[in-house]
């Protein structure tokens, strides 16, 4: 079963929204990347002083050997939305609760 994957640090929704928006052909080089390694959703969230990535990949080492081959490429576009402490990366999985809805 696949995990959602969470990256989470503080920085500023807006400079990273204009950073991707200057440089679309390196974000769209990582995203790419991310489809070799067998990436199958991903979405950037922001709130005031927040930046949140939000992922579903096969298993936590997919993202892990992913992310290890694109550092380099991912530091500027970290540094340029502020966020200067090392991101929290969680790995989550979906929960038997038999109430699912929606994301069919």
């Amino acid at each position: 079963m696949s995990v959602i994957m969470t990256l989470w640090g503080r920085g500023d929704p807006e400079k990273l929204e204009q950073y991707a928006a200057e440089h679309k052909d390196g974000m769209q080089a990582i995203l790419d990347r991310a489809k070799e390694h067998g990436l199958i959703a991903h979405r950037f969230y922001g709130t005031d002083g927040q930046i949140m990535v939000v992922d579903e990949w096969p298993d936590p080492e997919s993202f892990q050997r992913f992310f290890s081959s694109v550092e380099d490429q991912v530091a500027p576009m970290m540094a340029a939305g502020g966020i200067t402490e090392e991101p929290a990366v969680s790995f989550w999985r979906k929960l038997d609760t038999h109430d699912d809805y929606g994301w069919d």
